[in-house]
């Protein structure tokens, strides 16, 4: 098999094997790495369709890994799939009467990042070993709500690593915060930081691209890594979950092996989706990968004018790990879309930086005709929950929502009947008060916990252990910071 290299989005030059990729997170440059090719599938669909999700694993992420063993891949792959996770699927598979729901919120935290976070410390792990690494990693990570938590759970107590989340004060729901807050291991930290997502986002970067600060963290026995799906290690286990709802529909015989499917991902930071279009280039049988965004609708603009304009309002939505400016993965798609042109894509990032905004060309709007993309208000996204409980018994979360409701007009206008998946991607019991009111407003204003007891008796389920007795649980980390305080923040923590 032909080995997989990667280079940075923004110089091409930049070649290294995918540990070594996993292990920086991020380019020196401020680039993300990228495969210098998205490998084809080893198997036919039809074979695909009878493995199960560790099979299917490492099917698709051995094309990409090409430098771990078959047994350390596996090894990596056994240690995340395993009793973490409530269901034996892994990622089951909901059918209502117009779409299928792709549940990826069964892990500990009750969100879809626990798909690739479960994974990520066991490459991470496995890839320091590799490259003879003895430096403490340090996990570096923004979070508009789910990632913080996720990551903080699979790095928990992990020797050898320090785990720092900085997550918006005021931008995430109550259960999230409390997730985070009260997360036990010696090596956590999380910090609320005083403004939006994309100002962790941005601050986390800063510090990544920082040379200074890194040769700094070098000499004290540090080094700097990443849980964002910037880093490619995240990217790649997202891939999987699409082949293997496509499978399991095979396998149900809902469809014909061969027959394109839609996928409608709510979209955010740009990394679910794009998995989603690196599983259709690897030969996924994908007819349209609908964007669903919220009032915070950038990417919506942007696949229908071509020009992405970060300079607009920020809307605080009930679907908070939405609520992105600045789409970081949407440079790998930029990257593709350019013919692999690191200068065209510095080019537009900074003018990203400088003015806000960046329109791209004609011809690479024409690489993007995969996708179609479509946003929910807030009012839309509460009557999508009452509709789908209403119709099919069925509780969704708000951003799940804001898939379906974007995926109901989309079928409408275009009259596209092909079956289609809805990336679901957190539990509603994470935002049980915006999920509660949209069923009905007499649970407007009601404690959120004591929701949580009548959303189990509507969901015929126990509450999930991830979340039960969460406000009993004791505050672990009360940090807070200014958006130009993080380094300083990340400084203290190490002892610098």
């Amino acid at each position: 098999m032909e080995d997989i290299y990667y280079s940075s989005t923004r110089n091409s030059e930049i070649k290294v094997r995918a540990s070594e990729a996993i292990l920086k997170g991020i380019s020196e440059d401020g680039g993300l790495f990228i495969p210098n090719e998205i490998p084809k599938l080893k198997c036919s669909i039809k074979e695909l369709s009878k493995f199960d999700y560790k099979e299917t694993a490492y099917t698709v992420m051995s094309s990409f890994l090409t430098d771990f063993t078959e047994e350390e891949l596996k090894t990596c792959i056994e240690k995340a799939y395993d009793a973490k996770f409530d269901t034996e699927e892994i990622a089951p598979m909901k059918k209502t009467k117009d779409a299928y729901f792709l549940e990826l919120y069964h892990g500990p935290t009750l969100a879809f990042k626990d798909m690739a976070l479960s994974i990520l410390p066991h490459l991470l792990k496995t890839s320091a070993r590799k490259h003879n690494i003895t430096d403490k990693i340090v996990i570096l990570t923004a979070t508009s709500g789910d990632t913080g938590k996720a990551a903080l759970e699979g790095f928990s107590d992990v020797d050898g690593t320090e785990i720092i989340v900085f997550f918006p004060e005021d931008g995430v729901s109550q259960v999230q915060r409390l997730q985070m807050v009260t997360q036990k291991g010696a090596n956590t930290h999380v910090v609320g930081i005083e403004g939006n997502f994309d100002d962790a986002q941005s601050g986390v970067k800063k510090i990544f691209t920082d040379k200074e600060f890194s040769d700094k963290l070098k000499k004290k026995g540090y080094r700097f890594s990443s849980a964002n799906s910037i880093n490619i290690g995240r990217l790649v286990p997202q891939i999987v979950y699409y082949f293997y709802a496509y499978g399991t529909l095979c396998k149900n015989k809902e469809i014909d092996c061969g027959e394109k499917v839609n996928f409608v991902v709510p979209t955010g930071n740009f990394g679910n989706i794009l998995a989603a279009y690196f599983a259709k280039s690897m030969g996924l049988p994908v007819n349209k990968l609908i964007c669903a965004s919220n009032d915070n609708k950038v990417l919506f603009d942007f696949f229908k004018t071509g020009t992405y304009d970060k300079d607009r309002e920020f809307v605080t939505t009930i679907s908070p790990s939405m609520d992105i400016l600045i789409s970081s993965n949407l440079e790998r798609l930029i990257y593709l879309a350019c013919g692999r042109d690191p200068k065209k894509v510095s080019e537009l990032m900074n003018k990203l930086s400088s003015n806000g905004r960046y329109e791209i060309t004609n011809e690479m709007k024409d690489k993007l005709l995969d996708f179609c993309g479509g946003f929910a208000t807030e009012e839309e996204t509460k009557k999508a929950i009452s509709k789908m409980y209403s119709e099919n018994d069925y509780l969704i979360d708000t951003h799940t929502a804001v898939a379906y409701s974007v995926y109901a007009r989309y079928k409408y206008e275009k009259n596209d009947n092909t079956k289609t998946i809805i990336a679901s991607t957190a539990s509603p019991y994470k935002f049980t008060n915006a999920v509660m009111e949209a069923v009905d407003d007499k649970y407007t204003n009601c404690d959120s916990f004591e929701l949580m007891k009548k959303m189990s008796s509507l969901m015929k389920s126990e509450i999930p252990a991830g979340i039960r007795d969460i406000n009993e649980r004791e505050i672990l980390h009360n940090n807070t910071c200014k958006k130009d305080e993080m380094k300083n923040t990340v400084e203290k923590f190490l002892n610098l």
